[in-house]
């Protein structure tokens, strides 16, 4: 597998990952190793029974430590030994229908959780860029037919929706409050309705659908005409990924610009000793100290809106080179052409990269909002089988349709989907096809470790800078 993928910026370093053990956390961690991560992570034991973290060996290839992140304690001292370079929180109760029958346990876990995790971030003195991944249900839902904004209203008609939306005002507060002149970096990451081999969680349509398929039995499925942005589990995690590695960048060139406007402060200090010294030469060098403070005051200007990449390459281009959103969100075909055709390079971008620290969803293209009838016909595609509508109107509230704009990450990360919704489907019955036709547990990493590489593969062929081997 390509470990230069990200510029290699994650080989040798130390990530923090909270939630490793659940299906996305694991699947995340799996890459990670194949950055040459250090990888440390904290979480509650598995969720499920198979579950993924088990399937693909990671107790003994990582530093596994088990905890419980509404134990602030216990989260702080995972940090200090971690001592992170990044970190990846995706510890969450992350079930829509579970959160309606154990509300305070939600809050407490994806609110309470999240702060503890904020606040034990406090304690480092190194350079560190975090994730905090959150939901797309965290917008107030209004049934809109368009995608929801990174500056739309927050909110969630359930705990579990309503929770993330809490959590999401907690990230900013301490972001604004505590990290502004802090090395540590603090982004969020939106992103849902994700798809993938070894998620075996109650109450989602796939693990729903491999079930029943594996036991002969028709598929029941609750809410067919709910319709959602489906993506493989890749897909998001590229933009974590992605995101994190330009926020470590930032961070770092912030540092070299306060050294530099440190070294030039002393340079103007020298300048005006020189004044006082040789005062038959005030007029000339009273115009050299006024040049030096102007230089200062433009290496000051540079603090605030300083960002760099990990490469030249790998740089998000001028907002206004993008086409508009409903150039971006319209053709599926243009989504899947190469993101740097579509936003070429710029060489100065401290002008974006404040952006950074901030907020982002990472959806599909347009083509992959199908409905959850659509999703279960694609599936028994690839696995021949029926399913039934067992629609309930007495059932809890669930949205019945939702999605995301992603305009934000096409301009400031070059972020794009890989995967179109077929694909993304053919992938996901793939796995659970042959890891239940392979006894041996080493056929579900093996798998695993090949989609991955065949996905970045991909992205590499559509031009994704993320994806280069050479950036």
């Amino acid at each position: 597998m390509n470990s230069s993928a990200f510029s290699g910026l994650y080989r040798g370093k130390s990530v923090l990952v909270t939630g490793h053990t659940g299906f996305k956390g694991a699947w995340l961690a799996e890459w990670l190793l194949a950055l040459g991560a250090r990888v440390h992570g904290y979480a509650l034991e598995s969720p499920t029974e198979p579950a993924l973290f088990h399937q693909l060996g990671l107790a003994d290839r990582l530093q596994h430590e088990l905890g419980d992140v509404r134990d602030a304690a216990g989260v702080r001292q995972s940090v200090v030994r971690a001592q992170p370079d990044f970190v990846f929180h995706l510890a969450a109760q992350a079930l829509v229908r579970a959160s309606y029958v154990q509300p305070l346990e939600t809050y407490a876990t994806n609110v309470l959780g999240t702060a503890n995790v904020l606040d034990a971030l406090r304690t480092l003195e190194k350079p560190c860029a975090a994730v905090f991944i959150t939901t797309d249900k965290c917008y107030e839902n209004r049934e809109w037919v368009h995608g929801y904004r990174e500056e739309d209203p927050l909110g969630g008609h359930d705990p579990y929706s309503s929770s993330k939306a809490a959590a999401e005002i907690a990230i900013a507060s301490w972001r604004r409050a505590f990290f502004r002149e802090h090395p540590v970096r603090i982004a969020s990451a939106r992103a849902g309705n994700v798809i993938g081999g070894g998620d075996w969680a109650l109450d989602r349509i796939i693990p729903d659908c491999i079930r029943s398929l594996q036991a002969g039995q028709p598929i029941a499925v609750r809410n067919p005409n709910a319709t959602r942005p489906w993506q493989h589990v890749l897909e998001p995690l590229s933009g974590y990924l992605g995101l994190a590695a330009l926020l470590y960048g930032e961070r770092s060139e912030v540092g070299d610009q306060r050294s530099d406007v440190g070294g030039r402060r002393s340079e103007v200090g020298d300048q005006r000793a020189e004044v006082r010294g040789q005062r038959s030469e005030v007029g000339e060098q009273k115009s050299e100290v006024r040049s030096q403070r102007a230089d200062v005051g433009d290496q000051r200007s540079e603090i605030g809106n300083a960002g760099t990449v990990p490469s030249s390459a790998f740089r998000p281009p001028s907002s206004g080179l993008c086409p508009p959103s409903t150039d971006l969100r319209s053709p599926t075909s243009d989504l899947r052409s190469p993101i740097s055709a579509l936003c070429p390079p710029i060489s100065d971008l401290r002008h974006l990269t404040s952006d950074l620290a901030s907020a982002f969803n990472f959806g599909p293209g347009h083509e992959s909002n199908r409905t959850v009838a659509e999703l279960v016909a694609e599936v028994l595609k690839h696995w021949p089988g029926r399913w039934e509508d067992r629609s309930d109107p007495s059932a809890v509230h669930e949205a019945h349709f939702l999605q995301l704009a992603t305009d934000k990450a096409h301009a400031l990360l070059r972020w794009s989907p890989v995967w179109s919704f077929s694909t993304a489907i053919e992938q996901t019955v793939r796995w659970y096809r042959e890891t239940a036709q392979d006894a041996d547990p080493a056929g579900a990493r093996a798998l695993t470790s090949a989609q991955i590489a065949q996905y970045t593969a991909q992205a590499r062929e559509q031009g994704l800078p993320w994806a280069a081997s050479d950036l």
